[in-house]
């Protein structure tokens, strides 16, 4: 049991065939459905078999893109959609209507999306990614409405799109050794995923990204994509490309431009800008990055700086919301309030301008293995809250917190919202999803008690406490939020109260710190006997033990391990909090106290406490 727990997979979930019964159902026992429709009528009181689907696309149909009407009868399935995209999701919506044997309620369903742009994208530059995996992804994409595919192909290891006119793009000798060498997609390869996404709803925005995030590319030719020649080269490639991925199959090109300084920006991105729309294309970029040729460009937003929407993007042209946050970036519990509770481009619904939200999973490190790349970041536990948000749009519930890494009150409206959620998405986990990575568990209604910090070692006589919520608790979100100076060494001391009503044995996954998988900054695995960071955890005054570590104080980095031999090192099951085995708890019948100690060490580390009991 330990062992599958580690791995956050739940065992697959057996269906039997579809019968021809029909069963009263209660208004109340309809499936769990996410993304939630606008509108849902209970129109009988049956299930039926799932038989009969008629589906009519209807263009007139007075909703907006993507939209549909779904209605079940005893006799049948109707489905009436807007367009092709509609029809589409209304299946997906059927698939999740449909019990173990294949029956679905009575129900009168009309939906359609807040937010036209609901993307998900996947860095294969950095850890290339097979084209069974990314089919695989698709298909579990669209069961949840997402209808576009950011391909993020080239970065700082390699050039993932075969190159006839410069072969030596597709050279191991040049490419980032370890990292997946001569390993790229043919353009044959690239139709076919193309093509599978179409199929499925899904349309895909292809990156080719320069001048920055391009090692590969100095290593190649012996000068850079701002270079003259290196534009040369890169028009003759991007010509190739889209010679041989037709306009209607890629409207859209990504050309990166961030994290990148040259002496000729605005020519760059002008000539960049020409190449792309010669070709028909429209060309989307970071922001921040180098500045776009032209206020029709699509600006994906990236930075996380309060008000740079607002400050930003007011009379720039049409924007996606990357800001929202990278899954790479955060722990998966918290990640899910932040999720549910953002406003996609600081609005309730989508507009011309504001187009939607991208979902990114940047993958800086070495990837131990292809499963590695979504368990460690955690990826359905950010991405069914993302889609949530972007399908059902409005106003975020009253009561979300100030600070996004926060968790709100359980008693409040936003928290009532995360709990009912909390609800549907462990369906989710335990059927749909089952034996994805999926390392997640209800928490949101856990209270705390903080102290304000003190200095390593000492006692919190005349501190003030303050509450908090939710399994995973950012110390460092709590200090912005209420004012307090962030120290670079100190420790908290935080409590709760766990009722049951009998003896009882629980799991939890148990952490105090939340390494980024990009930058690495941590202090690495605890010491033998001791949790990470000399943190600890007692259960009704017994001290809990912490794991028994494979590798004990290892992987220790207080600094950015970008592009340093430490990058190169993949993630383990027990660096991370989430993936870890759990450590195993003895509850007495009635109230069980549980304290923690967390201590922060170093100025840059990621300072949270982790406490998520589960079976």
């Amino acid at each position: 049991m330990i062992g599958l727990l580690a791995f956050c997979a739940a065992a697959a979930v057996a269906t039997a065939a579809p019968r021809k019964s029909t069963k009263i159902v209660p208004r109340e026992a309809l499936p769990a459905l996410i993304p939630a429709p606008q509108r849902v009528e209970v129109t009988g009181p049956y299930r039926m078999p799932l038989l009969n689907v008629k589906v009519r696309i209807d263009s007139t149909l007075d909703l907006p893109a993507e939209g549909y009407v779904l209605e079940t009868y005893k006799k049948g399935v109707r489905i009436t959609a807007r367009d092709e995209q509609g029809a589409v999701w209304a299946r997906q919506t059927l698939r999740q209507l449909a019990d173990a044997r294949g029956l679905v309620p009575s129900v009168r369903i009309v939906d359609w999306p807040a937010f036209g742009w609901r993307g998900f994208m996947h860095d294969t530059g950095r850890n290339f990614i097979p084209v069974d995996t990314l089919k695989r992804h698709l298909d579990l994409l669209s069961r949840y409405k997402i209808n576009l595919f950011h391909w993020h192909l080239t970065d700082y290891p390699a050039w993932r799109i075969e190159s006839r006119a410069f072969p030596r793009l597709n050279d191991p000798v040049y490419q980032r050794p370890g990292r997946d060498v001569g390993k790229f997609y043919t353009y044959g390869e690239i139709r076919d995923v193309i093509a599978y996404a179409r199929r499925r709803g899904i349309r895909v925005v292809p990156e080719i990204d320069m001048p920055g995030h391009s090692a590969y590319f100095n290593s190649a030719f012996g000068f850079g994509m701002a270079d003259p020649r290196g534009m040369r080269v890169l028009e003759r490639a991007l010509n190739e490309f889209f010679e041989e991925i037709p306009v209607e199959d890629a409207p859209w090109v990504h050309i990166g431009s961030d994290e990148v300084h040259i002496p000729n920006p605005t020519e760059f991105m002008r000539w960049a800008d020409s190449v792309v729309r010669a070709a028909g294309r429209v060309p989307m970029v970071w922001d921040p990055g180098l500045t776009p040729a032209s206020t029709g460009t699509i600006r994906q937003v990236w930075s996380e700086a309060p008000g740079y929407v607002a400050d930003q993007t007011a009379g720039r042209g049409p924007f996606v919301d990357s800001y929202m946050g990278y899954l790479n970036n955060y722990d998966p519990i918290s990640f899910t309030p932040r999720m549910l509770l953002h406003a996609p481009c600081g609005r309730a619904q989508g507009d011309s301008v504001a187009l939607g939200g991208i979902l990114c999973l940047w993958n800086d490190t070495k990837a131990p293995d292809q499963l590695g790349i979504v368990r460690n970041s955690s990826l359905w536990s950010g991405l069914l809250p993302f889609i949530e948000r972007l399908w059902h749009g409005g106003a975020v519930p009253e009561g979300a917190p100030v600070n996004p890494n926060l968790f709100p009150d359980p008693d409040s409206p936003a928290g009532e919202a995360l709990t009912e959620f909390e609800g549907r998405m462990e369906a989710h986990k335990r059927g749909i999803l089952a034996g994805e990575p999926f390392c997640w568990w209800p928490n949101a209604g856990l209270r705390w008690r903080v102290s304000e910090p003190v200095a390593l070692g000492a006692d919190t006589t005349g501190v003030k406490w303050h509450t908090l919520y939710g399994g995973a608790v950012d110390v460092d979100a709590m200090l912005v939020t209420l004012g307090l100076a962030r120290p670079d060494s100190a420790e908290v001391w935080a409590e709760t109260i766990i009722t049951v009503p009998g003896d009882t044995v629980l799991w939890a996954q148990v952490g105090f710190e939340a390494p980024s998988r990009s930058n690495r900054i941590s202090n690495g695995i605890g010491r033998q006997g001791e949790w990470e960071t000399g943190s600890d955890l007692w259960v009704n005054g017994v001290r809990v033990a912490p794991p028994v570590w494979r590798e004990p104080g290892a992987y220790a980095f207080r600094f950015n391990t970008w592009a340093r031999p430490e990058e190169e090192l993949p993630y383990t099951s027990e660096q991370l909090f989430w993936t870890r085995q759990p450590v195993k708890i003895a509850l007495k019948a009635g109230s069980n106290r549980i304290l923690l100690r967390s201590r922060k060490l170093f100025p840059a580390q990621h300072w949270i406490f982790a406490f998520i009991p589960h079976e």
